[in-house]
């Protein structure tokens, strides 16, 4: 889950639907108005916002992070070779995606995956925004 910048938008990432799906935030803390903000061509897994409300996104088994605007349009893509589980826009200017990455061999092999994980950092332009952040 990722909160925009102005605490109004909470999004989800529904990595077996496909999409990101986002609810306003009442001041009170209530949630409304559910719709889908993206369908995706692969299932998104962490999470992040960025300045300009564009949200980046891990997908495990496809090994992207992608930055994509409402509505799905691609913006920005980071390959890896292996899979991407989940991705936070930090550091002094909040510009270094950072990623956690491993080997995927699927839901029944993911007793395979030990020693094959990885901290990514990526400098991008646009900056993070809302929660969380690194």
């Amino acid at each position: 889950m990722a909160l925009s910048a102005d605490g109004r938008t909470l999004v989800c990432a529904e990595s077996w639907a496909k999409r990101l799906t986002s609810f306003d935030v009442a001041a009170d803390g209530q949630l409304s108005h559910r719709r889908v903000w993206a369908d995706l061509p692969g299932p998104p897994d962490g999470i992040c916002f960025d300045a300009e409300g564009a949200i980046w996104y891990a997908d495990v088994p496809n090994a992207y992070c992608r930055r994509v605007r409402e509505g799905g349009a691609l913006l920005d893509e980071v390959k890896l070779d292996r899979g991407a589980f989940a991705c936070m826009l930090g550091g002094r200017d909040r510009t270094t995606l950072y990623i956690t990455a491993a080997r995927w061999f699927g839901m029944d092999k993911m007793d395979q995956m030990g020693g094959t994980g990885q901290l990514l950092s990526v400098e991008v332009e646009t900056a993070g925004a809302g929660w969380p952040h690194g």
